[in-house]
């Protein structure tokens, strides 16, 4: 499974309350947030691979402050960054009994004014966790559990840091987007040979390019540039180590709905070799509210979902046949699962069978764009340096889901049939919720 949430960047970073989402283990198997209950904030452990979906309160000896971090380790535990007087402590959460045990591990301290620290993306495996400080002039990565003793300092990078993307399935390969010379570049850090850092996107001399999202299964890599349009970021794909360029679909803009803000927060893993077909999970912010967009790169069009109610925004879960899983908390179901298969048995919106040729250019070294016009596509290069299934089960909502128009809130002609023509999808149908009695959470599985 290939899973993440919507981090904010370090330069983010604030004291105010914390967003609805959560953080998911690579495998899915984990999820934890922050947690509210009677206006004080406590950590909360989600089991999502048993036959139904269960949360675990953790709460300390006293409510946790807004801006504390939280996430899920493979072996249940919840891993919790707290920062008081300066310094970043770090600790592991687990249950006990009726209580919450606590494993402390140690603290950082960013001692640059204006400096700051947060936790990483999972890693892959679930033993190791990692943390991003960044100050004026350079960013360290550290490891703050799964070492031989306490935090870690393993690289420093030149530069100011933010993203985090892991590029392998070992937990070796780091790529994060660094701002030097007022420019911001996605580079690779190599864990395993002291931090060496090398660049690994360069679309444009003069541009902007932020790595967004990557699948090591595919290769798929979701990117963040202004290359196609100064001053304006778009969203493009490409596939990682290969020659051919970053293309940039119109299918990924919204010109219908401007300011809203499109974010990649999940991709279909086991698609060896295969990244045209990987379905790709996309958060949808605008004026309106936030819903859920679903796209492939070998479509020329989106599929639009309106969010399940509760929706842990940022947050989900792709599997490898092609399942959809959103997290969701209500006053009902507390703790739930909705799912969707887009592109299941009985079919779904945007599919298409076309496949076009992208052309080639240098590794990286150039941008693609690609416009439907009548059912055929037009491209342009520029080179540079070098209907839904039903899932149901105990716990989960329907994906009784339909495109929804992000402007007027009804049905959109945004997809296309398999002859490339314009669809008029049937109107959004909201997700039925099915309220569902939890079982008594189980120990932890330590």
């Amino acid at each position: 499974m290939t899973a993440c949430a919507i981090e904010p960047s370090a330069a983010d970073e604030d004291d105010s309350a914390p967003e609805a989402g959560c953080v998911i283990t690579v495998d899915g198997a984990y999820a934890a947030r922050l947690a509210q209950r009677g206006g004080s904030w406590y950590p909360e452990r989600w089991t999502l691979d048993g036959p139904e979906p269960y949360a675990v309160a953790l709460p300390g000896n006293q409510p946790e402050e807004p801006d504390t971090e939280v996430q899920p380790m493979g072996d249940g535990r919840v891993l919790i960054r707290r920062r008081v007087d300066g310094r970043h402590h770090f600790a592991l959460l687990y249950p006990t009994g009726p209580g919450t045990g606590e494993l402390p591990l140690g603290a950082v301290e960013c001692p640059d004014e204006g400096a700051s620290l947060r936790l990483l993306p999972p890693a892959p495996g679930g033993a190791r966790a990692y943390a991003l400080a960044v100050g004026p002039r350079s960013s360290a990565v550290w490891l703050v559990t799964g070492g031989s003793f306490g935090p870690e300092l393993l690289a420093v990078v030149p530069g100011r840091c933010s993203g985090g993307v892991w590029l392998d399935r070992v937990g070796r390969l780091l790529a994060l987007d660094r701002e030097l010379g007022g420019r911001t570049k996605a580079v690779v850090v190599d864990l395993e040979r002291g931090g060496e850092v090398s660049p690994l996107l360069q679309i444009a001399a003069d541009s902007d390019d932020r790595l967004l999202h990557a699948d090591p299964d595919s290769g798929l890599i979701l990117v963040g540039s202004d290359a196609p349009s100064p001053g304006q970021e778009r969203l493009g794909w490409g596939v990682l180590g290969s020659t051919l360029p970053v293309r940039f679909p119109e299918s990924l803009r919204l010109p219908r709905c401007p300011g809203c803000v499109v974010t990649p927060f999940a991709v279909q893993p086991g698609q060896v070799l295969t990244p045209e077909s990987c379905g790709v999970a996309l958060g949808i912010a605008g004026p309106l509210g936030s819903w859920v967009g679903v796209w492939r790169p070998r479509d020329r069009g989106m599929c639009h979902l309106p969010a399940p109610e509760g929706w842990l925004t940022g947050a989900g879960v792709w599997t490898r046949d092609g399942v959809l899983r959103l997290p969701f908390a209500t006053g009902e179901v507390p703790c739930g699962v909705a799912v969707t298969a887009p592109w299941g048995e009985t079919g779904g919106w945007g599919e298409t069978r076309e496949h076009w040729d992208p052309g080639e250019t240098g590794e990286f070294g150039g941008w693609e764009e690609t416009r439907g016009l009548g059912g055929r596509e037009e491209s342009r290069e520029h080179r540079g340096p070098g209907g839904p299934a039903e899932h149901r089960g105990p716990g989960e909502t329907a994906g009784r889901w339909g495109p929804v128009d992000p402007v007027h809130g009804g049905a959109a002609a945004w997809a296309s049939d398999t002859t490339g023509k314009p669809t008029e999808p049937e109107p959004p149908q909201p997700p039925a919720a099915r309220p569902v009695p939890l079982q008594q959470a189980p120990l932890a599985r330590l």
